[in-house]
């Protein structure tokens, strides 16, 4: 345990010399934060942002499974003990948000992710693709398109083309959120959404997308619909997440 949290350690500590800006830098210190915390108190770290701003959301109900229910602090964050390997339930509740559950899973005595994006209520038909992903690769960017009318991407955060739809949020430093919104989902229309690897369109050194961790959650009805994960054995720079077609979400 020691050997690999000193590893982890020096593996962050390295990370700092390389970050390209701010905003990363910031990111980076928190997790590093976490990691000293961690090791120190023998606790988990949980992390949560605003889907839509990326700004932290303080004062939020956590109920963690078999543990009972915290209450994060102003920087989204809340702590609890450490836990075996395994996968634990995770309820987010707060006024003015969207209710979920989410699975973290220990691995190797530490949560393979601890930061999570959740989504403000919305509209009754606005529909929401929430996408999060690890500190490298530093740039993913997601893909929404409707045949022969539309695709929303950082090339076009706005259409108007059938409703209002939007890139809510583009990250290039890393974890996201990126978030596309969109006010309807037309049940005669044919839909896709996919996440493309921009950081290996630049460099074909930068981390694959298979070990991202990227994670893309779907919010309608004011639920969470359906969670994906990039799979660990993915091939390539672009993963086709799902589509929808006659209204009903299809996994691909």
């Amino acid at each position: 345990m020691k050997r690999f949290l000193f590893s982890l350690l020096v593996s962050l500590a390295g990370l700092f010399v390389s970050l390209p800006s701010v905003a990363q830098f910031e990111q980076m210190k928190n997790k590093f934060d976490d990691v000293l915390l961690e090791i120190e108190e023998d606790i988990f770290t949980l992390r949560f942002a605003n889907a839509v701003t990326g700004d932290p959301v303080p004062n939020a109900t956590i109920l963690v499974e078999n543990l009972g229910e915290f209450t994060t602090d102003e920087e989204g964050k809340i702590t609890f003990p450490r836990q075996p390997d395994g996968m634990m339930r995770v309820l987010f509740k707060k006024d003015k948000f969207i209710s979920a559950v989410f699975n973290v899973e220990v691995i190797v005595e530490t949560i393979f992710f601890n930061r999570f994006s959740v989504s403000p209520i919305m509209n009754i038909d606005q529909f929401r693709v929430v996408l999060d992903w690890d500190q490298r690769p530093n740039d993913l960017d997601a893909h929404f398109v409707k045949s022969n009318q539309y695709h929303i991407s950082y090339r076009n955060t706005r259409v108007l083309a059938d409703g209002t739809g939007m890139l809510d949020r583009d990250d290039m430093d890393g974890y996201g959120p990126e978030t596309i919104t969109v006010e309807r989902i037309d049940s005669n229309g044919e839909y896709i959404y996919s996440v493309h690897n921009y950081s290996h369109h630049v460099s074909s050194s930068a981390v694959p997308l298979s070990q991202s961790k990227a994670t893309v959650r779907v919010y309608g009805n004011n639920r969470l619909l359906k969670t994906y994960q990039v799979p660990q054995n993915h091939q390539g720079k672009t993963w086709n997440v799902f589509r929808i077609a006659n209204g009903q979400i299809i996994d691909l």
